[in-house]
């Protein structure tokens, strides 16, 4: 469907090959790509339905900040729901764009002021690089704010 998708919206793109991973960070370093500019889909399920929240690699959902988008303060979708919901997709590989799928997305603000994205392929073994104006074609549907924040620091 990642495929159809791109050609649907007649946006450009570059497959990138990296070892295979288990995260779009580890894809990201792998791919020897900026993780900020490596979008992470995160499959929510709230009292709405799903949502689909698009952050950089290098940050999470901000859960707290999206109680008014998913109806009440969301949780991270479980791997059956996730497999339900992108069937022809790896667990924890899925697309940063929803609509082929049904589900309303929101993307965070950071990733509009990258000069390219890439994201999962549907894959554990491929990133998708796109310009900006061809991310910003794909998700054109989504909502957008500010949704990431950093992950809390270990030390």
């Amino acid at each position: 469907m990642v495929r159809s998708i791109l050609g649907e919206q007649r946006v450009d793109y570059e497959l990138i090959e990296h070892p295979p991973s288990s995260s779009a960070i580890l894809s990201a370093a792998g791919s020897h790509v900026p993780s900020s500019r490596v979008a992470k889909a995160v499959l929510l399920a709230g009292s709405d339905g799903y949502l689909l929240a698009v952050v950089p690699s290098n940050l999470r959902v901000a859960l707290s900040e999206l109680g008014g988008e998913a109806g009440q303060r969301p949780r991270l979708a479980r791997e059956d729901e996730v497999e339900a919901a992108f069937p022809d997709c790896a667990p924890g590989a899925i697309p940063p764009f929803g609509s082929g799928y049904g589900i309303p997305m929101l993307v965070d603000d950071s990733l509009r002021a990258e000069p390219d994205i890439y994201f999962e392929s549907g894959d554990h073994l491929s990133l998708v690089h796109v310009d900006r104006d061809g991310f910003a074609r794909l998700t054109r549907e989504a909502r957008r704010g500010r949704i990431s924040e950093p992950w809390p620091d270990d030390s």
